[in-house]
């Protein structure tokens, strides 16, 4: 197996309490390694495992686990383990992981999983949405569709979405999420393959009837599915609106702990840090003169 097999990569460095006596990894932790990577994988479907398993109305099982070893990984290696579906039958899906130092293949790993009924454990077939998802994924699809529009035709899904991540994970008050400036706001919402909302936000004028300056609020990703560029997906997507309807400048209040992402999407920060419903808040620009 070679590095441009894969399409999925989860990178991990090897800690002190993985390697044996003979400091080495012992070889029990490659099979926790490939089940790390079996969970990117899942993200980078833009599949929220629980949910979307719930979805389809079953649960993976794993049957077999077959490694095999090539050379050793040893304290304070980066590893690349790649992973990918080599296939999917009627009942059965069969990943195959490949754990890299640099260009170097150390280890291989086969997993068969079964589909199967979550109450009791019986084979079911492998949904075709499932298999669908999986295959367009091997085939270097993108993994969401991104809807831009009005309350009336996103609210649903941009509201469950944001009560998942503001009120139910970060505990803000329920009756400060939802506010009368949604109706007016232009909203993204980008879409998995199930049609589940994964990421989303709104655009609005900083001020009444100040049409140059632009906000953007309300962001909002899938716990599970952050890091794999849906929410840069949907900020970008607001920009771009911004600058459609010929917006001088975008601001946002943005969490510090969120600082460096709007960062690398060419912010920068203003004034002093503030709170806003018990979060840390700095407020981040973005001029859109010149493109």
């Amino acid at each position: 197996m070679q590095r441009s097999d894969f399409r999925c990569f989860h990178r991990l460095r090897v800690r002190w309490s993985e390697v044996d006596i003979q400091k080495i990894v012992f070889n029990a932790h490659y099979l926790t390694y490939a089940d790390c990577a079996m969970t990117e994988y899942w993200r980078a479907l833009a599949f929220p495992y629980e949910a979307g398993m719930q979805a389809l109305g079953g649960e993976v099982y794993l049957k077999k686990a077959s490694i095999e070893y090539h050379a050793s990984a040893r304290l304070d290696d980066l590893l690349d383990v790649g992973m990918r579906c080599a296939r999917v039958g009627t009942t059965s899906l069969v990943f195959q992981a490949a754990m890299f130092a640099g260009e170097r293949l150390l280890v291989t790993v086969e997993l068969v999983y079964v589909f199967a009924d979550p109450a009791t454990q019986t084979k079911r077939a492998v949904p075709p949405a499932l298999r669908a998802m999986i295959e367009h994924f091997e085939a270097g699809g993108e993994m969401v569709e991104l809807h831009v529009g009005s309350w009336a035709t996103l609210g649903r899904d941009a509201t469950a979405l944001r009560m998942a991540v503001f009120v139910q994970e970060q505990g803000i008050d329920p009756a400060l999420e939802l506010d009368a400036h949604d109706a007016a706001a232009v909203h993204a919402v980008a879409y998995n393959r199930l049609g589940q909302p994964v990421a989303t936000a709104r655009l609005l004028y900083e001020a009444p009837g100040d049409a140059r300056i632009a906000r953007i609020g309300r962001m909002a990703v899938h716990r599970v599915l952050r890091g794999q560029r849906w929410g840069r997906l949907v900020l970008d997507a607001m920009v771009q609106a911004a600058r459609e309807r010929g917006d001088a400048q975008v601001t946002l209040h943005a969490q510090r702990s969120a600082a460096p992402f709007y960062r690398r999407a060419g912010f920068e920060a203003v004034g002093q840090p503030f709170d806003e419903a018990g979060i840390p808040h700095i407020t981040m620009r973005r001029s859109l003169r010149g493109g």
